[in-house]
């Protein structure tokens, strides 16, 4: 077992403690998962908290698009969802605690005198530190406003992190935190601390953007004399040019890929190897996933994202998926076809008749919509361009003498319609093209299909015939 696994002989529970910035972006949706692994591997909990003290930015909307993202990409969390805002009162009664226990301080510097001394404490290449960390409250001015700080220690802080390493900073890097505001609000870092403590939080994977506070929030952790949970700050993932990701990375929230049509579960496959191997394993179940995740398998190289490798990965779950549920899903993304037929049972009926094998020639729903088309046209259809190029005279005097001959088959499974179309292409001939392209028009309308035979056994004898027979005169 890798040594960062536990530190303590508690079960393990991690969490996830999105901002509520509107949406559940691709980077958030990733740590997320590798939390929610971490926590299935060991029979341990997940729990999900929203950090929501920028009251401005924290809507109702914005934390509902975070939760429909976690419930879309199958990320079941422990217990209720936890409000860092309403446990603002426990935060300051730590805060005080810290104050009576001497490992902060009341600090009543006015905000033109911590920029003059935040000034200095930078041209001397130090961090900030407070005059009042040293100096007696009772000298303060009378109904002075002040701060409470936290007075950073004079040595050295170095965190043990499963991904980073061994990461240490000087003293006079980390300056004196505000812990509480002039208002008496908690800041960031004591409620991170404050909540992770009580919460029995034993783990902690999330971006390296917060190795910093990582090691911010561990002085706190020592100053309480509470147990450091693990942390493990993974790379953030870049782009496929190397550089931050951005929205034309594909830096997009959860719900848009749904909408393009990508499966929850290969989201989470490709987001599981976006930043941790197993091997040279490319494909995992769930099962597979939950039993194989460590943090030692976590990289300390960035990721990137690559749209491609995405949609491969998408394309096996697809391929794997249930008839009936992909029937369903596909549904919706039917919409954007035009000149396709209302019907729903008869919708229904010719997709599940050829799912098995539409969802293989399909990477994402958008894609199994455009392969289902053909079997959803109104017919008759009227091709022009490229689509009728092939249904010449003579190729329409073929496909009257092929419908003839279909029309006596007694039975209409796909290796006899396959074996018919050969022996009717020696019968005129012909190379079978001949009998394949316009016989292909007919059917499909220039739609994307797969083979002839299967074709036919997908649309039924009735409808097959009836294309045909629509294609048979000029005046189609």
């Amino acid at each position: 077992m890798n040594s960062h696994v536990q530190n303590t002989n508690n079960p393990i529970r991690t969490r996830f403690a999105p901002s509520p910035t509107g949406f559940l972006h691709i980077g958030g949706a990733r740590t997320a998962l590798f939390n929610w692994l971490l926590a299935k591997r060991h029979g341990g909990q997940f729990f999900l908290r929203i950090e929501d003290t920028d009251r401005a930015r924290s809507t109702q909307d914005a934390i509902d698009a975070i939760l429909d993202g976690l419930t879309w990409l199958g990320l079941d969390w422990d217990g209720d969802v936890i409000s860092q805002f309403e446990r603002a009162g426990r935060h300051a009664e730590i805060a005080h605690e810290l104050l009576a226990k001497g490992q902060a301080f009341k600090c009543y510097c006015t905000p033109d005198e911590v920029q003059e001394l935040r000034d200095q404490a930078f041209a001397e290449g130090r961090a900030l530190r407070s005059p009042w960390r040293d100096r007696d409250a009772s000298e303060a001015p009378a109904d002075t406003p002040y701060t409470v700080r936290f007075r950073a220690p004079d040595s050295d802080m170095v965190l043990e992190d499963a991904v980073q390493g061994s990461v240490r900073w000087a003293a006079k890097e980390f300056d004196d935190l505000i812990l509480l505001r002039s208002d008496g609000t908690p800041t960031y870092n004591l409620a991170v601390v404050v909540d992770d403590h009580d919460m029995g939080i034993t783990h902690i994977v999330r971006g390296d953007d917060h190795l910093v506070n990582g090691g911010r929030q561990s002085q706190i952790y020592d100053a309480l004399g509470w147990e450091r949970p693990v942390f493990a700050h993974v790379p953030l993932i870049h782009g496929q040019d190397g550089k931050k990701l951005s929205k034309r990375h594909g830096d997009l929230g959860a719900e848009a890929y749904r909408d393009m049509g990508y499966l929850p579960e290969g989201l989470r496959n490709y987001l599981l190897r976006l930043g941790w191997s197993h091997g040279d394993q490319e494909i995992f179940t769930d099962e597979e996933a939950i039993a194989a995740f460590d943090l030692a398998g976590l990289n300390k190289a960035p990721a990137r994202m690559d749209l491609d490798k995405l949609n491969h990965i998408n394309g096996h779950h697809l391929a794997h998926a249930d008839d009936d549920r992909l029937t369903e899903l596909v549904l919706p993304f039917l919409d954007t076809l035009e000149d396709r037929i209302t019907d729903a049972d008869i919708t229904r009926q010719r997709l599940l008749t050829a799912m098995p094998v539409l969802k293989t020639r399909a990477a994402t729903l958008e894609e199994l919509a455009r392969q289902s088309y053909f079997l959803l046209k109104i017919r008759p259809f009227h091709l022009e361009g490229k689509a009728a190029k092939p249904l010449n005279d003579e190729a329409r005097q073929r496909l009257y003498r092929l419908f003839t001959r279909l029309s006596d088959l007694s039975g209409w499974a796909e290796e006899s319609l396959a074996e018919e179309l050969k022996q009717f292409a020696e019968t005129e001939e012909v190379g079978f093209g001949k009998v394949g392209q316009p016989l292909r028009a007919a059917l499909t309308g220039g739609a994307p299909a797969p083979d002839l035979a299967q074709v036919m056994t997908f649309l039924g004898r009735e409808e097959a015939l009836d294309r045909i027979k629509d294609q048979m005169s000029a005046d189609a």
